[in-house]
């Protein structure tokens, strides 16, 4: 494997549903671009998809943040048309994760999965949340690869928390793009 590109969770709710965002709506169009810039490098995609069920307003996440979202089985928890006409995203691995930061990554990155990744690069919502956590574990597991964010490929909650997030995994040592 050359490079790795982690898209985080480029799900209708994040996009245009229940969390949505102008912004979120706005990066889809450069994800697809990144997403066939690796492919067509032979390098390879993964996935990440925020998993909740209907029990979701009595998790912890979801009495801090009561909008129902990313439910299993509804068209919010499905990555978003866009992406799946540039890719099978069925023969790609995803990752579906029930917090911030996939715990199943962070497993496979511990046991060597993407040890022989020349880089990571991850894209995808939110910035300030998801992106920053899972960016954070591939750091972790994986200290002396470089770890990239593609800025014009995230969107935050909001434009300035997407700043802050972005400045704080420059402080890690993770490359902004």
């Amino acid at each position: 494997m050359a490079k790795l590109l982690i898209v985080v969770d480029m799900q209708n709710d994040f996009i245009d549903g229940a969390l949505g965002t102008k912004e979120a709506v706005q990066i889809v169009p450069n994800v697809v671009r990144k997403i066939e810039e690796f492919r067509q490098s032979g390098d390879k995609v993964i996935f990440t998809k925020d998993t909740h069920f209907e029990n979701y307003m009595e998790t912890q996440e979801g009495k801090n943040l009561p909008v129902e979202h990313c439910i299993k089985g509804t068209k919010g928890h499905e990555i978003c048309d866009e992406i799946k006409a540039v890719i099978d995203v069925d023969a790609c691995k995803v990752y579906e994760k029930l917090t911030f930061g996939s715990s199943e990554l962070a497993q496979d990155l511990r046991d060597g999965v993407y040890n022989d990744a020349e880089s990571i690069t991850l894209v995808g919502l939110c910035t300030d949340i998801c992106v920053i956590s899972n960016a954070m574990l591939c750091k972790t597991f994986l200290t002396e690869t470089p770890v990239c964010i593609a800025a014009d490929c995230c969107a935050g909650v909001t434009p300035d928390s997407h700043e802050n997030a972005l400045n704080a995994m420059e402080m890690c040592q993770i490359k902004i793009v």
